[in-house]
């Protein structure tokens, strides 16, 4: 067999050339793709905007950047998925989200704790029933405060995973004081409910909020079953959560990094923001709060 001929110079030029070329490119490439952080979509529930009516929210979240609506908080004038909802009332909620270009994800589950079981699960169908109307994907319920009723909750709570499993709609809870206060009471919801279609909409701020406790170190027990993250910033055990993010304990670096690691596959809602005397006060806070999070993702 011949030797192969040595390679001429300019042969030999035109290959280390290109061997520096792929040392120097391949490490920006990875620092370029790691600089854009995970492709979790950013959403905004409605809570900052109660004050106002649905249309000035739809229109300050679209101003805000954002693309994704929950309408997790009910007003005197918008149920939203709540049992008294009419379809008129739905139809024309979903053309003013969609003549906006918003889409929709969550909407607010209600459970009637101390009435009969026939009744409380007449009401939960006709809640999911609305939500599908809506084309929601979510419904949220955060759980009681009076410790009677906790039983009552976690029956009707695994009635309803059933339920949505059958319709294509997640049921979540969340941290918010009593029976889903932090990890041990989740871990109990968890364990009573006992349904795959039950998730945790982890809310950091509210830990905060109700107990003080550091949100990271309880996310971490239930994090295998955190399916959403609200954000909300909080500066402690009973401060005010409708601020600004990066003012309060909450270190969503630290929360996001480890939620990447989880595997966890998004969305953000941002929840919080100071709330200004006009609408248009609030959705520039709404919208400080978007690229604060942006910002963040892109460390991740």
């Amino acid at each position: 067999m011949m030797n192969a001929l040595p390679p001429t110079r300019r042969q030999f030029l035109h290959t280390a050339a290109a061997g520096v070329a792929t040392l120097t490119l391949a490490p920006l490439a990875s620092a370029a793709q790691k600089s854009t952080g995970p492709k979790w979509q950013i959403g905004c529930l409605n809570r900052p905007w109660v004050n106002w009516s649905v249309d000035e929210m739809l229109d300050g979240v679209k101003a805000s950047g954002y693309k994704l609506v929950g309408l997790q908080t009910a007003t005197k004038t918008d149920v939203f998925v709540g049992s008294t909802a009419t379809p008129e009332y739905l139809a024309t909620l979903k053309q003013k989200v969609a003549a906006r270009g918003l889409q929709m994800n969550v909407g607010r589950l209600r459970t009637l704790d101390t009435k009969p079981t026939a009744e409380a699960t007449a009401d939960i169908r006709r809640q999911f029933d609305n939500a599908r109307a809506l084309g929601l994907t979510v419904l949220i319920n955060t759980g009681t405060g009076k410790p009677e009723t906790y039983e009552a909750w976690y029956r009707l709570m695994a009635f309803g995973a059933a339920y949505g499993a059958d319709h294509g709609i997640k049921l979540v809870t969340k941290p918010h004081g009593a029976v889903t206060a932090a990890a041990a009471e989740m871990l109990v919801c968890l364990e009573k409910i006992n349904h795959p279609n039950l998730g945790i909409w982890y809310d950091a701020g509210n830990i905060l909020y109700y107990t003080g406790k550091d949100p990271l170190v309880e996310m971490e027990p239930i994090i295998s079953r955190v399916t959403a993250f609200t954000a909300k910033d909080c500066a402690g055990k009973g401060a005010e959560v409708m601020t600004q993010l990066g003012t309060g304990k909450v270190d969503f670096l630290a929360h996001f990094r480890r939620l990447q690691k989880a595997g966890f596959k998004g969305p953000i809602m941002l929840e919080g923001c100071a709330v200004g005397k006009t609408a248009a006060e609030t959705t520039a806070n709404a919208r400080a709060n978007r690229e604060f999070l942006e910002k963040t993702l892109a460390k991740v």
